[in-house]
């Protein structure tokens, strides 16, 4: 059997997984915020949770996987898709490791899998080792999610045909496993790296340039850390820069327009949003059955695997809301303030000593978002040195 260990207040329920809590403190990898703000018939829905599976290996032992997962769902036109999605993430990703461990050794291995996955140890050791890649685990958690939110979709339709539902949700979802990070999006929900980076004399002097047209255009006149940054960019400074981990799902993308063109759907502005039939502003989410038939589907985009970096000290995972007012540097750069608030601590708001999702939250209700908002971020630098 599988053996999963939950480290989470979080109320989850793993129909047939064994589950075995730990009292001590989570590790720095889920030391994670949720933040909301707004209100609205819809629910965004953020959660962040770490599990630990034992995957056999031919070591005499199970190899401990942990794995970290941080996940979104913005729903709209009600809050039906956005709840069953997060309510089913968990136990889904659990059985469809259980299942692919099952199918996979008892294919390659013996045939049938045997009582227990714990009686592996007993097979044959090279012809274990030759039957799977060296990152087979890496390769279960990745098509286990890809499941999970097929099912998922599959799951609400059904509901949502026999109920009469019209609600959607979109669903960004993080993990983290082995020093690597893969993300799976559907809808416009984002995630984004922080990582720092030695910015050279000519760059700091371009980075400041724009941090003065941005507080023009903003009329801002607040205490900033651009003062700092005019005594430091002539020997260069440190900073965030963000890399964006997803892409959109917008009609107006061109692959998505073509996409929902075949499909007999167009793609029109309301309210200044390009919109599917000049209603719905994504291309792809959970739920939303009328549109289905007009080329918007539920398969998410995947980043695959790619290993986390000594430089890499954040990763968001945000509703849309977020970056309405802001862009993603943006983001990035509020969390380098805070980080560094004892030297530069004038810009910082007192909110922000709160957690880093209530900063990135409240930073962008105060830029003049009107969206509801939520936000995860996971701090990562202390964590590339794990062995799972």
């Amino acid at each position: 059997m599988v053996e999963l260990r939950q480290f989470s207040d979080l109320p989850i329920a793993l129909s047939g997984i064994s589950r075995i809590a730990d009292p001590s403190p989570p590790p720095p990898v889920v030391a994670i915020r949720r933040r909301f703000k707004g209100g609205g018939n819809t629910r965004r829905i953020v959660f962040s949770v770490p599990l630990i599976f034992a995957f056999p290996f031919p070591t005499g032992t199970p190899k401990d996987v942990l794995v970290g997962i941080a996940a979104v769902f913005d729903g709209h036109s009600g809050s039906e898709a956005s709840e069953m999605a997060s309510q089913l993430l968990l136990d889904y990703f659990a059985l469809h490791i259980y299942f692919l461990l099952d199918a996979t050794f008892s294919k390659e291995l013996t045939g049938k899998l045997p009582n227990s996955l714990m009686h592996l140890y007993d097979l044959d050791s090279q012809r274990f080792q030759d039957s799977l890649p060296l990152n087979f685990h890496l390769d279960i958690l990745k098509e286990a999610l890809l499941r999970a939110i097929y099912d998922i979709d599959a799951t609400f339709t059904k509901e949502a045909s026999t109920r009469k539902l019209d609600s959607g949700s979109t669903a960004t979802i993080a993990l983290i496993a082995d020093g690597q990070l893969l993300v799976a999006s559907i809808g416009d929900s984002k995630a984004l790296l922080c990582s720092e980076r030695y910015e050279t004399p000519e760059e700091a002097k371009a980075t400041l340039i724009e941090l003065y047209r941005e507080r023009k255009r903003n009329q801002d006149s607040s205490p900033s850390r651009f003062s700092d940054l005019k005594l430091e960019h002539r020997t260069g400074l440190m900073r965030f820069i963000a890399k964006e981990l997803t892409k959109d799902h917008h009609p107006d993308r061109e692959d998505e327009m073509l996409r929902v063109k075949a499909a007999g759907g167009y793609v029109t502005k309301w309210a200044g949003v390009p919109r599917v039939n000049g209603q719905l502003a994504v291309s792809r989410s959970i739920g939303d059955l009328t549109y289905r038939s007009y080329g918007v589907i539920s398969a998410p985009e995947v980043m695959d695997w790619q290993p986390l970096v000594a430089n890499d000290s954040y990763l968001v995972v945000s509703s849309d809301g977020i970056f309405e007012k802001l862009e993603v540097q943006d983001a990035c750069d509020r969390l380098w303030e805070v980080k560094n608030q004892t030297s530069f601590g004038a810009g910082v708001p007192s909110y922000c000593s709160i957690s880093l999702a209530d900063c990135l939250v409240n930073t962008a209700f105060e830029k003049g978002s009107m969206d509801n908002m939520a936000a995860v971020v996971v701090p990562l630098k202390s964590n590339l040195d794990w062995e799972s």
